[in-house]
């Protein structure tokens, strides 16, 4: 990766970008695999409200949003506590998405090791997510950048993976 890109705050004139970055990186994943629960697609209203509700960054190239993510401090409704470490002040990592044309190229490890540098100003002591236990999940990938697994479980029909790391 070339250049130093940096995730900034997202501001609502990104809606639109953020939902349509999410919606190809939906397209290319239902392309390579198949119809699954990556196959949703995200609306601006959508985007808009989780603006509102969390705190949603992005990653620019000189003319795009290439990058995405979303923070938050309220546990999605598909993580189970039990499987993680206890820790008191743990934010939620969701909705990570990377421009297909863009990936493989070390942007979604710069997302994470930023992700570590804003969770601890936050201040949090531990960054959580899931990720599908599919061909078309990222397990793997958190798994390389550092992230460590703590549990596998299913939850409402999807196969999820359990992820950590703590700051």
């Amino acid at each position: 990766m070339r250049g130093a890109l940096v995730l900034e705050p997202a501001a609502v004139d990104d809606a639109a970008a953020i939902a349509a970055l999410r919606n190809a990186v939906s397209i290319d994943l239902t392309r390579r695999y198949g119809k699954g629960h990556w196959s949703s697609q995200s609306t601006e209203r959508g985007v808009i409200y989780q603006l509102r509700t969390s705190s949603l960054y992005v990653m620019r190239d000189p003319v795009s949003v290439i990058a995405s993510l979303r923070l938050a401090r309220k546990k999605p409704w598909a993580i189970d506590v039990s499987y993680f470490t206890p820790r008191t002040k743990p934010i939620y990592l969701t909705d990570m998405a990377v421009a297909p044309e863009r990936q493989g190229r070390g942007l979604g490890r710069a997302c994470l090791d930023q992700v570590r540098r804003i969770g601890a100003s936050w201040p949090a002591d531990t960054v959580r997510l899931d990720a599908w236990n599919a061909d078309a999940g990222a397990g793997g990938f958190y798994a390389r950048c550092g992230y460590r697994e703590v549990g596998r479980v299913t939850y409402r029909g999807a196969p999820l993976i359990y992820f950590e790391t703590l700051l």
